[in-house]
C-alpha cells in the first residue's frame, strides 16, 4: 500500500510540475538511457524487472514519444532503445526529482522510530525465509467451486 501511495505521490509531483505523459515507472529507464541506447534485455537487468515488464514499459514510453527503437550501429539487424528529444529533455527533471525523493525519504525517516531501508531489509530477509505467495496460500479460503 505504501509503495502505491509513493508512486501516486511522484505522479502528483510530475503533474504539479506540468510534465505530461511521464510515469514514475519510466524514471529509472529514462535515466539509464541518458547514457546511450540499450537493449531491452540490458534495461530489464539494470532496472531489476522482467524482460516482459520492460517490454511493456518501453511500449508505453514509445507511445508517449519518450523513446524510440533504432537499429544497433554495429548490427542493423539488432534493435536498441534510445531516447527521443522529448525523452532526453525529461532527464534533468527526473534526476532532480530522484534526489528530492531520496532527501524526502531521509527526512521522513527522521520522523519515524526506525529506518525505512532497515525495515525493507528485514522484510526481504523474512520473505527469503518464506515467500509472500506461500504466506498467502497458508491463509487463503478458497471457495469450494474453485478447488
Amino acid at each position: 500500500m505504501a509503495l502505491r501511495q509513493a508512486d501516486e505521490a511522484i505522479s502528483e509531483v510530475y503533474g504539479r510540475l506540468g510534465v505530461a505523459g511521464l510515469k514514475p515507472r519510466y524514471s529509472m529507464t529514462l535515466m539509464f538511457l541518458a547514457d546511450g541506447p540499450m537493449t531491452i534485455r540490458q534495461l530489464s537487468y539494470d532496472c531489476g524487472v522482467t524482460h516482459s515488464a520492460m517490454s511493456q514499459t518501453i511500449a508505453a514510453m514509445r507511445q508517449a514519444a519518450l523513446v524510440e527503437t533504432v537499429p544497433l550501429a554495429s548490427d542493423a539487424r539488432a534493435r536498441v532503445v534510445a531516447l527521443t528529444e522529448a525523452g532526453a529533455a525529461t532527464v534533468p527533471l527526473l534526476r532532480a526529482e530522484w534526489a528530492a525523493t531520496e532527501m524526502s525519504i531521509e527526512r521522513l525517516e527522521d520522523e519515524l522510530p526506525f529506518s525505512l531501508s532497515e525495515l525493507g531489509d528485514l522484510l526481504l530477509v523474512a520473505l527469503e525465509r518464506r515467500s509472500f505467495a506461500d504466506r498467502v496460500m497458508d491463509v487463503i479460503d478458497i471457495p469450494e467451486n474453485q478447488q
